[in-house]
């Protein structure tokens, strides 16, 4: 007797009610803002911008200006310090910590209680009703699930006495799971949380391979990794070899296009789903909901306010998510239970059907590099080639950034092909000391660089004089204020300029 069959009616029941919710996202909505105006009322924050007279969505719009994480750090960091009632109430003990902002190496996400009941677990629990709705002959419950977590290594001197959590988003999604749910994933908490993944990996792999696993869950590069280590293990040439009854990889974090003839590569595609998931250190935020279709069903009920700005006229004013118009992309802002409010985060969307309403992941509302999980910006590029220069007095022209996928058992890198004014004496030197200085200014860079497990280090391509000029010229884009695209996603304008040389 299958499990999975037993309890499907159990998951079923509570998707319908999601349903019934998504499929009125204005009352939904509205009541979701209600609600979270109302707990924060007695807070600082909520004092500060008068939560007790707000009536309406226009009356928060009007009293709350749109935020980015360097307002909100001030009030974070006395919250880790122990302070309660300043953004949420009461005290939170968790952190997720991400990627950093200009004015820091990192940021530190609060996961209230409220966050992981209503949104994160709520959302993982989505995850699977969506999953079983889709795929009726499931049976992912009659064996392991085998999630990819992080660890509560942080860079943050925490005040004695302080009992703050302060990790990756999946380390405190692990440590505060209820108990039961650990009975139904591996590796045992302990390995989970280990911070040395020099120790970590092949502890994980050796409980992995001893598993009945039928479902995955994690960000495709960090995956790609485990799974082919599981290979050299057992000696096998596909993961089906190793775990004949998995099924499917709930996936997110970054984009699985580059990854997915790699995966193909070491499992029977013919036996494999994928489910892609909108799940950051701020909130999860939609599931994909069809098989014909990667667009996303935004989460409308989860503990989370939502406004879209069209990134085609920053300056107007946000709509909320019953005036979005299909077909567009904005730059979303969040409001919600875990304190964020009117939250830049700083993805875009574009908007694929408005009933239900579903999203796709558009990019980033600045160039940025999050093939990996590193979530690289500007401003880390920017800081660790002004730090490298320096060091071995050398000084660049111009330079752009973009990833080199993994492929054939070999791990993925960053390629920088860099123009110099002055030359530095050694580029194998250079080159070295520019991977150390982007992960003191980038921890995510950092973790995912860490003995090279699942990023390689960084190469330098020498560009010739000129070279940036003649690619700005062939594209029609040479003077005035134009700018070579510091960091891509993709290698569309990298390969565009390396034929040029």
């Amino acid at each position: 007797m299958s499990i999975t069959r037993l309890i499907r009616g159990m998951f079923m029941r509570s998707l319908r009610r999601a349903d019934e919710h998504d499929g009125d996202v204005e009352s939904t909505q509205r009541r979701e803002l209600s609600w979270l105006l109302r707990r924060a009322r007695r807070t600082e924050w909520g004092k500060a911008h008068s939560y007790d007279l707000i009536r309406s969505y226009a009356d928060y719009r009007e009293a709350v200006e749109p935020a980015d994480y360097t307002a909100l750090r001030p009030l974070v960091m006395r919250m880790i310090g122990g302070e309660r009632d300043l953004l949420w109430p009461g005290q939170v003990r968790r952190y997720a910590q991400s990627s950093g902002t200009s004015d820091g190496k990192s940021k530190y996400i609060p996961i209230s209680d409220e966050s992981l009941r209503r949104n994160h677990y709520a959302g993982g629990r989505r995850v699977v009703e969506r999953y079983l709705s889709l795929y009726p002959d499931s049976r992912i419950f009659d064996g392991k699930s085998l999630i990819l977590g992080g660890s509560f290594a942080n860079e943050l001197d925490l005040p004695a006495g302080s009992k703050a959590k302060v990790g990756d988003l999946s380390a405190n999604l692990i440590d505060a799971i209820n108990p039961i749910a650990n009975l139904l994933r591996i590796p045992g908490k302990h390995t989970a949380l280990m911070a040395d993944w020099h120790a970590k990996l092949p502890a994980l792999v050796e409980a992995a391979a001893k598993a009945d696993v039928t479902n995955i869950s994690g960000v495709p590069s960090w995956f790609l990794t485990v799974l082919q280590q599981l290979l050299e293990r057992t000696g096998r040439e596909k993961i089906h070899d190793v775990w004949p009854n998995l099924e499917v990889f709930f996936h997110g974090g970054i984009a699985f296009g580059p990854y997915r003839s790699e995966y193909d590569r070491i499992i029977d595609p013919a036996r494999m789903r994928y489910l892609e998931t909108y799940n950051a250190s701020e909130g999860f935020f939609a599931v994909q909901d069809r098989t014909d279709s990667r667009a996303m069903r935004l989460l409308t009920d989860a503990g989370i306010f939502y406004e879209f700005v069209p990134v085609d006229d920053p300056s107007a004013q946000p709509v909320p998510a019953w005036e979005v118009i299909e077909g567009k992309v904005y730059a979303l802002l969040i409001s919600s239970c875990n304190g964020l409010w009117r939250y830049r985060i700083g993805d875009t969307v574009k908007i694929e059907s408005i009933a239900p309403l579903r999203i796709t992941i558009a990019g980033r509302t600045k160039h940025f590099i999050n093939a990996f999980g590193e979530e690289v910006m500007v401003h880390n590029t920017d800081a660790a080639l002004s730090r490298t220069c320096e060091a071995l007095d050398c000084s660049v022209k111009d330079y752009t950034v973009a990833p080199v996928y993994a492929e054939g058992g070999h791990h993925g890198h960053h390629q920088w092909l860099i123009e110099f004014r002055r030359p530095p004496a050694d580029i194998t030197e250079f080159a070295g000391r520019l991977d150390l200085e982007l992960q003191r200014v980038n921890s995510d860079y950092q973790a995912k660089r860490a003995g090279s497990i699942f990023l390689a280090p960084l190469s330098v391509e020498v560009a010739p004089g000129g070279l940036f000029e003649r690619w700005l010229e062939a594209t029609g884009k040479l003077g005035g204020q134009r700018k070579v695209p510091r960091l891509s996603n993709d290698r569309t304008t990298i390969e565009a300029m390396l034929k040029l040389k």
